[in-house]
């Protein structure tokens, strides 16, 4: 996989939101032109992306806001078992302690943290917009 993508309003918040999550930002630009519209569907699109590498280097988040056209549809907010992409999950190394510092970026706990065996801690979070995100720590290595 070379990258997941999401669509924001607040390119700045989700760069910061995920900045401290451990991603790096890797660049940032505007995409706009007709080239650009062949590759979505969308026509002549005026988008601003940044892309964020995980801390291993081998995953990426590419970011974007659109300028033009107009969003037209709203996902943020649709439940767990709504149909479609549902999250991205990220490992960390103390959920608790990655929940401390979300917090403070106003990340709210849709459920729970809970313990999968002797295997995970896991939890969803929605952070920036909404978005909805899983954090997974593997226990016992």
């Amino acid at each position: 996989m070379d990258n997941v993508g999401i669509v924001v309003e607040n390119i700045d918040a989700a760069i910061d939101f995920f900045t401290e999550l451990g991603l790096e930002l890797e660049g940032r630009a505007p995409i706009e032109g007709e080239w650009a519209g062949r590759v979505t569907g969308l026509g002549n699109q005026r988008v601003e992306i940044a892309m964020m590498v995980t801390p291993d280097g081998n995953s990426r988040l590419e970011i974007s806001r659109f300028l033009t056209p107009p969003i037209v549809a709203d996902h943020r907010n649709a439940p767990v078992n709504a149909l479609g992409y549902l999250r991205v999950m990220f490992a960390v190394e103390d959920i608790d302690e990655t929940l401390a510092r979300l917090r403070k970026r106003g990340t709210q706990l849709v459920g729970e943290v809970v313990q999968y065996e002797d295997s995970y801690r896991l939890c969803y979070i929605r952070g920036p917009e909404g978005l909805l995100i899983g954090l997974a720590q593997e226990l016992g290595n």
